[in-house]
């Protein structure tokens, strides 16, 4: 039986020409903490996470999805990760090494199937958060994110094949087949999704609440500061999730979620959902149906900086 090596999400970091407005939005109005600011890359953290940052911020002259990071149980881990990547041909960015980001430990980097750039390590010096208070509406941690590809079912394969990622779910149309694969690397639902679309591209970014209450507490504070709201609030059928989803002023989908379901992974078996059936879309009705107006707006605009490293 192949031993999985990847054991959970690190975090996402993103780039963009307006960086101020983008940290305002992060850090002012999202709910997120500012715990670095390393070369002008901004690193932020969640309240009740022990993750050293669940987000970094970059300036760039061109918008793009700089890395996403994963964690390993081990630096040992991570030598026999980078050992099949190496032997399966994989591109690396650079050799496991020391890391000089806030909580240091010891990664790799490398490209995926569509260009972008993997984040792998372990021994990363944990944050001292906090227990998020009843009524809080800040996010507890990153709860998954989803990217696009012209050739999804290639990205599903190279992510479960190189990185042990085990498929959940997937949801589809009768006519059209499969539009979105979930993804996990411990017992969340997912960590990670793929969402067929015309140019590789971030999809979105979820956050995680405390409950339901914070959930919409949340939404509303961000109702209320005119932010565009793009889909929801509502409760998905696959993961069973909240979702309220928001343009960031960057053009990137974010989104507030929580109670992602848990799967038995000794028993569970996936399931290819109906997006035509509502229930599956939005269980309690209370968002507007969905369309390919907004599904277009989550393809985003193309990512122009695949196979190219990010300076940090």
């Amino acid at each position: 039986m192949t031993r999985h090596l990847i054991t959970h999400l690190r975090h996402i970091g993103i780039a963009m020409p307006d960086l101020d407005r983008q940290l305002t939005f992060y850090r002012d109005l999202w709910g997120l903490t500012e715990v670095a600011n390393d070369t002008g890359v901004h690193f932020l953290a969640a309240e009740g996470s022990p993750e050293r940052y669940i987000l970094r911020l970059r300036r760039a002259a061109r918008k793009r999805l700089d890395l996403m990071a994963f964690g390993a149980a081990t630096a040992a881990d991570v030598d026999e990760l980078t050992s099949r990547l190496v032997a399966d041909g994989v591109r690396l960015v650079h050799e496991p090494r020391a890391l000089d980001t806030p909580g240091g430990g010891y990664g790799v980097r490398f490209f995926d199937g569509d260009g972008r750039v993997v984040e792998v390590s372990a021994d990363v010096v944990p944050r001292t958060h906090r227990v998020i208070e009843p009524r809080e509406p800040i996010p507890v941690r990153l709860s998954h994110f989803v990217v696009n590809s012209p050739a999804p079912e290639a990205t599903v394969r190279w992510y479960t094949r190189h990185l042990g990622f085990r498929l959940t779910d997937s949801i589809g149309l009768p006519d059209t087949g499969e539009l979105m694969w979930f993804l996990r690397c411990n017992a969340w639902h997912h960590s990670f999704a793929v969402s067929r679309a015309p140019h590789v591209a971030l999809h979105h970014a979820s956050f995680e609440m405390r409950g339901i209450d914070e959930y919409l507490r949340g939404t509303g504070r961000v109702l209320r500061a005119g932010v565009e709201k793009l889909w929801g609030p509502g409760r998905h059928g696959a993961g069973d999730n909240t979702f309220s989803y928001f343009i960031d002023p960057a053009g990137n989908t974010v989104e507030y979620t929580t109670e992602l379901a848990l799967v038995d992974e000794d028993t569970w078996h996936p399931t290819l959902f109906d997006a035509t059936d509502e229930e599956i879309v939005d269980q309690w009705g209370t968002a507007d149906p969905w369309s390919e107006t907004l599904a277009a707006r989550q393809f985003n605009d193309p990512d122009e900086s695949l196979f190219v490293a990010p300076p940090l």
